[in-house]
């Protein structure tokens, strides 16, 4: 198990305390530009790439595997220390950047975006978790405060940087700027962060791990496939839907029989970390939410004003 916070945070050198803390910054803005910064790149990917009807997926795969891999690392991380964990988190999405950024089509792109959003999954959960372990809890919100502000200016700074980029480059440069950026925290992370203890015995709670990724691959999958590839009323709709309910069912009760289990569910009894948790998904929901519709008028657009050959347009409904 991790050492108490206090003692965590008295490990910290005020010059490691500083490295860290910048590289930990660096590591939350390209998590942030990320989110944002690819749908401004899109239109120009499928005239070069081709593939106009599969192009929701760009965004999909990365949803997806960034999504199942968020609580895995969470837990990892409180197994066997949080230096190894993000370390692999930069370096996985660092690889995956610059593979998407050579992608010669629509399918390796999606391959590697899937790639990318496995690394990504840790970015921004393993740098809020090292705050709460370099800080007291006395100190935490000014430093989260800092952290949500430097979200919110890559957040809406990512469309514009987007488009200077695939303008003034190429939309390849799009992925490649996350690697002189990456590198940079990488190495600051990993010269100053301390490497922290690990469990002796850890017991991992495999079949928890393999239900919600079933259970959250199954939502994704209905919810993007909604009014384009799906109707609101087709069989596979609600068979979809009840399977995914019924394996995230099997979920809770895995996670409520585990020793060790993958999300603590006693933490929902818990009022402060309940109206947290409704609040940040409140405010994800909006974003990708907003993100999402530009990309499907961003999608329209396209297809009513360039005619690309052998592509089958999507249908909006």
């Amino acid at each position: 198990m991790q050492p108490a916070s206090t003692d965590i945070a008295s490990a910290y050198t005020p010059w490691a305390r500083i490295l860290v803390f910048v590289g930990l910054i660096l590591t939350m803005v390209m998590a942030a530009l990320d989110q944002s910064i690819v749908s401004t790149a899109l239109p120009t990917v499928v005239s070069d790439l081709g593939g106009l009807a599969h192009m929701s997926w760009v965004v999909t795969a990365f949803m997806l595997t960034s999504t199942i891999a968020t609580p895995l690392y969470g837990k990892l991380s409180d197994m066997f220390g949080r230096r190894p964990l993000l370390g692999f988190s930069i370096g996985a999405f660092l690889v995956a950047s610059l593979l998407c950024g050579v992608a010669q089509s629509m399918w390796q792109l999606i391959f590697f975006r899937g790639l990318q959003g496995i690394g990504a999954g840790g970015l921004m959960t393993l740098s809020q978790t090292v705050i709460g372990d370099m800080v007291t809890p006395q100190q935490r919100g000014r430093y989260q405060g800092l952290f949500t502000g430097a979200f919110a200016v890559s957040s809406v700074t990512g469309p514009f940087l987007g488009g200077v980029l695939t303008s003034a480059l190429s939309w390849r440069w799009v992925f490649l700027v996350n690697l002189p950026v990456g590198l940079l925290a990488f190495t600051l992370i990993m010269l100053s962060l301390p490497a922290g203890g690990a469990e002796s015995k850890p017991r991992i709670d495999y079949l928890g791990a393999l239900l919600l990724s079933i259970a959250t691959a199954g939502f994704l999958l209905l919810f993007n496939s909604l009014g384009t590839s799906l109707s609101w009323t087709s069989p596979l709709t609600f068979l979809l839907l009840g399977g995914s309910l019924a394996v995230f069912l099997l979920f809770i009760r895995q996670e409520r029989r585990a020793p060790e289990p993958l999300v603590s569910l006693g933490l929902l009894r818990i009022a402060d970390f309940s109206v947290c948790v409704a609040a940040t998904g409140v405010m994800s929901f909006a974003m990708m939410g907003y993100t999402f519709i530009f990309r499907q008028k961003t999608a329209k657009n396209i297809s009513r004003h360039v005619h690309l050959p052998n592509l089958r347009p999507i249908q909006f409904r």
